[in-house]
């Protein structure tokens, strides 16, 4: 065993990034790393609007996604597609099974999203894009369980659903971002739209 794989062995996967984009598909590794390049961001840089827009075409989403970016440049109001994210997203997490233990998790999972939403409301990107990181990463072990902490997650997501497994490498990056420079210094639009990726693809999900 590699001392990288044992690392990550005493984490949870959404911490295992380089890893993670090792099981990304050839054909769609490229503009993935766009986003999210695999050995970080170069100082005083970060993603940017065009990998995002790139990203939602390989996510399925691209069509949808496209249209709420160019309703929210027109500074049309988000508020009727917040509440159909919210709905949505409160459903996936209540029809998820679990075991009774973890019951707990699932009822504080619920109430993060609300806080989630105000953020989003007052456009308080960097603040929403934390929240939402930590939101996907419960999300994720409601989902699978403990086979979302482990360092073959990705690989793991990937052979069920290729789109799905893109996702969840997504949410990975979020999760990981957690105080990271790029973010702190990032344009609020930049922010916006890393977070409309994930909002866009529960909301059809």
């Amino acid at each position: 065993m590699t001392i990288f794989v044992f690392i990550c062995k005493l984490y949870p996967m959404f911490m295992c990034l380089p890893y993670a984009t090792k099981a990304l598909p050839n054909e769609y590794r490229i503009i993935a790393e766009e986003l999210f390049p695999s050995d970080g961001f170069p100082e005083g840089k970060g993603p940017s609007v065009e990998a995002a827009i790139a990203f939602s075409e390989i996510l399925g989403i691209g069509e949808e996604y496209s249209r709420l970016w160019d309703a929210q440049k027109s500074n049309h109001t988000a508020g009727e597609f917040l509440d159909h994210f919210q709905n949505n997203l409160d459903l996936l997490i209540q029809k998820t099974w679990v075991e009774k233990a973890d019951e707990i998790r699932k009822e504080r999972l619920l109430d993060q999203v609300p806080p989630f939403i105000i953020r989003l409301e007052k456009e308080d990107y960097p603040g929403a894009l934390e929240e939402f990181g930590a939101i996907l990463e419960e999300l994720a072990y409601l989902f699978f369980g403990v086979q979302s902490q482990k360092v073959d997650f990705a690989e793991y997501a990937l052979r069920i659903d290729t789109q799905m497994g893109l996702f969840w490498w997504y949410g990975g990056q979020l999760s990981g971002a957690r105080g990271a420079p790029w973010v702190k210094s990032a344009d609020q639009g930049v922010l916006q739209a890393m977070l409309l990726l994930g909002i866009c693809y529960l909301t059809n999900f």
